[in-house]
């Protein structure tokens, strides 16, 4: 998975979403999730340049599959980062945690005030970049932030 990832990102093997899209699915088919429950889908962004650099968002196109077959709305601009950090591959867990740290933020065009989001993020390996950007979420008044992810990095 790892590699395939790494194909998606750094490769640019953007066919690859559809794959990581229907390995998703089979998740949430797996565990009962109802997607329903959430208001919008919001993926984890990059940093302008980092979008800049590669061209994509993958978590982006990952929620767009999801959001065009669940029909819950992808909110592409509602978080948004706010500088550009060093990339989290290459720190410790700690370091990690002190990268992201006040990262995020929200834009004032959208409203998230008593909303149920659901982050889409195509890796989770320590957590903090989800803890940040759901912690990000809730102070603009979402009312619960989940976490969908295609990989757990152990």
């Amino acid at each position: 998975m790892k590699n395939l990832i790494h194909l998606l990102k750094y490769r640019r093997k953007t066919v690859l979403r559809h794959f990581f899209a229907d390995l998703i699915f089979a998740f949430i088919e797996t565990y009962h999730l109802d997607l329903s429950s959430f208001d919008a889908l919001v993926p984890i962004p990059l940093s302008p340049a980092r979008l800049r650099e590669r061209g994509f968002n993958q978590s982006e196109l990952i929620g767009q599959i999801i959001s065009s077959q669940t029909h819950t709305p992808l909110l592409l601009n509602a978080l948004q980062k706010n500088r550009h950090t060093q990339s989290q591959t290459v720190l410790g867990s700690k370091e990690r945690w002190t990268n992201i740290q006040g990262t995020f933020k929200i834009n004032p065009n959208i409203s998230l005030l008593s909303k149920n989001i659901c982050i889409v993020d195509d890796l989770l390996t320590t957590g903090a970049t989800a803890d940040e950007a759901a912690r990000t979420l809730k102070q603009a008044g979402a009312l619960r932030v989940d976490v969908l992810t295609l990989a757990i990095a152990v």
